[in-house]
């Protein structure tokens, strides 16, 4: 069977609902991999600041101070 360029290069016809739920997928699989990514590193930021938190020390409470009376 010889291949010829209009099996090829000649695209059918789309329905204009079959492009747009093309594009609907295209979108939909857009948002869902950034939402996975902005989680992911949510996630990562957190737990970095948790480590980070956990490794100071608690500061120490101030000494309040005290007036002197002069009478």
């Amino acid at each position: 069977m010889t291949a010829t360029k209009d099996e090829f290069f000649k695209p059918g016809r789309m329905s204009a609902s079959d492009k747009a739920s093309i594009t609907d997928r295209a979108a939909r699989a857009i948002i869902a991999e950034e939402a996975t990514q902005l989680q992911s590193k949510t996630e990562r930021l957190r737990r970095l600041r948790l480590e980070r938190e956990a490794a100071e020390a608690a500061p120490e409470p101030k000494k309040k101070r005290t007036r002197k009376h002069t009478a």
